[in-house]
């Protein structure tokens, strides 16, 4: 199987790799690379952003925020996680078998003392805990099958960035599926470093290093960068793709009990009402009309804010505190 080499940490660029690779790299034969994010979390395509992330240890942490173009759940990445990513051609799109392409990994884990196994739709555990998740994408007779592989990863924050509040959005969108984990590096007989574990998987997978690198031109890896800068960091892509959600979020603070309701479609606050017994001087109705139609989003809400002066219209209740009520 004929292979790309990604230095990339960036995952914008390394998702519209993904979808570059398999629309428009022009191979007669299956081919892989292997690739790294610095921290990120990767949102399915059919999920709702904000319902994924821990929004305040995300912006707290710098951690990315991306969205890929196979569904699944959300995962988190950083640079003890190592992503595998197979192009292969399909000729009978009926006949696509997920075990056949996870077995290669498998396989190779196997060459190392680790005895893995699929579980289930998408997962690779060892002793019943999950290691990798995977997902499929299908276009032109091609097949992009990718997946993560937990080697050395944080798993703290892992489960801080993903963790959110389940009462706080109800939404249209697929649900991820938490699941125990566990990092390989822990299951191996003899230690060696993501380094290390990254060229003896590449060394398998491309049948003991006699299959033969493909290389991309300039201009390929120009097209690349364009889809990252243009689609795959855009806030457009990451939370205006999102399907609708409606949040309802409440909390008592020292000035009083606030309420917050909102309707959001495609990123976009469609409705957005305050209630509550704060003590206001003037109708909050101008805050939620000046909301509407504006981004749900941390960094707008503050922005704009920050145009009213909030004792005006909540009382002693602060903008931080309402900026929390929605985001934390």
């Amino acid at each position: 199987m004929r292979y790309l080499l990604n230095p990339s940490v960036n995952p914008y660029y390394n998702l519209a790799l993904d979808e570059y690779a398999m629309k428009h790299i022009d191979e007669k034969e299956d081919f892989f690379f292997l690739w790294q994010n610095e921290p990120s979390i990767i949102i399915g395509k059919n999920q709702t952003t904000l319902e994924e992330i821990n929004s305040a240890f995300v912006e707290e942490r710098g951690i990315h925020v991306a969205r890929r173009v196979s569904g699944g759940g959300a995962v988190y990445h950083d640079l003890g996680n190592l992503n595998f990513t197979f192009i292969l051609n399909v000729d009978d799109l009926s006949r696509v078998n997920f075990f056949k392409y996870v077995q290669p990994v498998i396989d190779a884990l196997a060459t190392l003392g680790v005895k893995a196994e699929l579980s289930g739709r998408n997962d690779i555990l060892i002793d019943g805990k999950k290691i990798s998740g995977n997902a499929q994408r299908i276009a032109n007779g091609r097949l992009m099958h990718h997946g993560t592989l937990l080697f050395d990863e944080n798993l703290d924050d892992l489960v801080a960035a993903l963790n959110v509040n389940p009462d706080k959005i109800s939404s249209k969108g697929s649900k991820s599926v938490r699941s125990r984990v566990t990092n390989i590096r822990e299951h191996l007989p003899k230690d060696m470093d993501i380094r290390q574990f990254w060229d003896a998987l590449h060394y398998y997978l491309s049948d003991k290093a006699r299959d033969t690198e493909i290389i991309l031109t300039s201009e390929q890896k120009a097209a690349v960068q364009k889809e990252a800068d243009e689609r795959f960091s855009t806030w457009g892509w990451i939370y205006g793709a999102s399907p609708a959600f409606n949040v309802h979020v409440a909390r008592r603070f020292p000035g009083g009990k606030i309420e917050a309701y909102a309707d959001v479609g495609q990123g976009l606050i469609r409705s957005i009402r305050f209630i509550g017994d704060y003590l206001g001087l003037h109708d909050v109705v101008e805050i939620e009309e000046r909301l509407r139609g504006e981004q749900y989003s941390r960094w707008t809400m503050e922005k704009i804010l920050g145009q009213f002066t909030m004792s005006q219209y909540f009382g002693t209740i602060t903008q931080a505190e309402i900026i929390s009520l929605l985001f934390d």
